[in-house]
């Protein structure tokens, strides 16, 4: 059995090569339609047949990859906006001649924490992420010798130290931050994978973050979800009944999507065994 894996999100999932017809990018030009299915979000063409097109992201992760990214974005810039109040917290502090208030120890910095333990597989990401420390240390370091002109009252030192840091070590910060949230929205580039029941005509399109890789599986390498999605999983219907399986890869696990579930009528929405016989899976 030959499948193509998609990445989703965190999450990767596959499809069998059959029942894809085509894959474009996203345009962001679908045709809307009142619908109260959250995951439906819109129709196109394909070949002049109207196809709704259903967001792979909403359905397996609650939330776009786009709303996650745009978090994500937002938080990165939450973390900007505490590290220019530090530093201008320490430039108000030379001012006036008062002590400075903020954490000085990299060690117990909330951010060196956070950016520490950031995980992600954007390796682009990851390597703006890793240049983080060393800015950061030495810009914890240097606050510590402007301090202690302060407190000798050299001021015009003091000052002079901190523009030196504002122009390199502090700039080289923001800079990181910029690049991180650049990275993250230059990165997605969602594609429409247009799915097929007969191999010829259109039946829905998924939409997802990229294409990863292809495999060749056998049935008895696929483990069924029953016993995944009947203890200690929360699953809804929809995601329930589109999952047919769990593939096993080099460093994670694949599941495997039936796309016909997604769209499948009201009167086959409980008909498992059958549907999992015709798909030819187990």
């Amino acid at each position: 059995m030959d499948l193509i894996n998609f990445r989703v999100g965190q999450k990767t999932i596959s499809l069998k090569i059959l029942d894809i017809l085509l894959t474009e990018r996203f345009e962001d030009n679908l045709t809307s339609l009142p619908n109260d299915n959250k995951s439906f979000i819109g129709v196109k063409d394909y070949m002049e047949t109207p196809t709704p097109i259903f967001d792979l992201g909403i359905i397996l992760n609650k939330q776009s990859t786009q709303e996650t990214n745009q978090a994500l974005v937002e938080l990165f810039s939450e973390w900007q906006q505490k590290q220019q109040q530090w530093f201008a917290a320490l430039e108000n502090s030379i001012k006036h001649k008062q002590p400075f208030d903020h954490n000085t120890d990299v060690q117990q910095s909330n951010f060196a924490k956070w950016y520490s333990n950031f995980k992600t597989e954007n390796e682009d990401l990851k390597a703006i992420i890793e240049r983080f420390k060393i800015p950061h240390s030495r810009l914890y370091m240097r606050a510590n010798k402007i301090i202690e002109l302060v407190k000798q009252s050299n001021i015009t030192q003091a000052m002079t130290e901190l523009n030196i840091e504002r122009n390199s070590n502090f700039m080289q910060l923001i800079r990181l931050f910029e690049s991180a949230k650049e990275q993250i929205l230059l990165d997605h580039k969602p594609i429409i994978i247009f799915t097929t029941k007969d191999g010829r005509n259109p039946h829905i399109g998924l939409l997802v973050d990229k294409v990863e890789d292809n495999i060749s599986y056998k049935k008895e390498d696929i483990k069924p979800l029953d016993k995944l999605t009947d203890v200690g999983f929360d699953i809804d219907p929809q995601t329930k009944n589109m999952m047919r399986g769990l593939i096993k890869l080099e460093h994670k696990h694949s599941v495997l999507i039936d796309p016909s579930a997604i769209f499948r009528p009201q009167h086959l929405m409980h008909q498992h065994a059958e549907e999992t016989e015709e798909y030819g899976l187990f």
